[in-house]
């Protein structure tokens, strides 16, 4: 008895399979490029003095867009992985503490840079080396994404 339903039901799933390999996939939507108001200047990502250190990298923003909007996260093209900071008191010292995301309104203007805002590139390749340029893309709370170009600079450099 166990032999002939155990039979039903893989004829019954081959069938449920069968009919399904004429079916398209769901398009998965991706979230658009290009936030609507949002304009970053002056990008560019500082090497570290010592090989292995995390890269800092620093821009300017402004938001004009319609909807207010949250800068959650920051990504780099060759780093493995990065990290919003901002310079503040902690334990009765000034250090580098997570940084929540950012809200933008209309009209908002800030700067990642040296002493304040910034990201942490951690992981950064070797083959990101001063002269050249790498895609920073910052990444909304709604998913939307804006990519810039930013200038590499040696750890000596002007920041």
């Amino acid at each position: 008895m166990h032999t002939r339903s155990f039979a039903a039901l893989a004829l019954g799933l081959a069938a449920l399979n069968l009919a399904a390999c004429g079916e398209q996939p769901a398009e998965v939507e991706q979230a658009p490029e290009g936030v609507a108001g949002l304009t970053v200047e002056n990008a560019r990502l500082i090497l570290p003095a010592v090989s292995g250190n995390p890269a800092a990298v620093y821009f300017d923003i402004t938001y004009d867009g319609d909807v207010d909007a949250t800068l959650s996260a920051v990504a780099v093209e060759g780093a493995a992985n990065t990290m919003m900071h901002q310079y503040g008191e902690k334990d009765l010292k000034v250090q580098m503490i997570p940084l929540d995301p950012v809200p933008l309104t209309k009209g908002a203007q800030l700067s990642f840079e040296p002493g304040g805002k910034h990201v942490m590139a951690m992981g950064v390749s070797e083959e990101l080396t001063a002269g050249a340029k790498t895609e920073v893309t910052l990444i909304m709370g709604s998913g939307d994404k804006t990519t810039v170009m930013a200038d590499v600079k040696g750890a000596g450099e002007d920041r």
